[in-house]
């Protein structure tokens, strides 16, 4: 919220569309933790398998990929036709889910099924800074795509791990 304040981007200024924005913005940070601490913890990290736990946040994240999923029926970005701070903050939680890119539950979760959240995180995973954001800190996949560091933009261009580390 700060940044989007500071720099007067993604986050709308007319009240209503602000407040619709930030409901978003917070129900992402109440919702994310039974997806990430519940389903993700008990279906891909727990030591012991516990059935309850694991059906008991798929139930709940599920429920909120349904919320979405209804919504972006009817709205392009979570708030209308704009991306906003609202779309950041919810698409690597719940737009991760939706193409399976998380704890290997896609197929558990059904995660097909949710149609409009698969078209939103297709269309917010093009975006162009998605891709660099997601560049930044990562540590796997192809060393083009990771950049251990971001001091300066042209980090992009120069630091990459297939620029710092060429194969010979």
């Amino acid at each position: 919220m700060h940044l989007a304040e500071k720099f007067g981007a993604f986050l709308p200024t007319e009240p209503a569309a602000r407040a619709e924005c930030l409901s978003w913005l917070f129900w992402q940070v109440g919702s994310a933790p039974f997806l990430g601490g519940g389903f993700g913890h008990f279906y891909a990290y727990a030591p012991i398998k516990i059935e309850y736990a694991i059906d008991r946040y798929a139930m709940e994240t599920k429920r909120q990929m349904d919320v979405l999923n209804r919504h972006l029926a009817d709205h392009r970005y979570m708030c209308g036709d704009e991306y906003t701070i609202a779309d950041m903050a919810i698409w690597p939680w719940y737009g991760g889910m939706a193409k399976g890119l998380l704890y290997e539950g896609g197929e558990f979760l059904q995660v097909h099924e949710y149609t409009h959240v698969i078209r939103w995180a297709d269309e917010v995973a093009e975006r162009p800074g998605v891709k660099r954001g997601r560049m930044v800190n990562r540590v796997s996949g192809d060393p083009a795509s990771q950049l251990h560091e971001r001091h300066d933009a042209s980090d992009f261009d120069l630091r990459t791990q297939d620029k710092l580390n060429p194969q010979t």
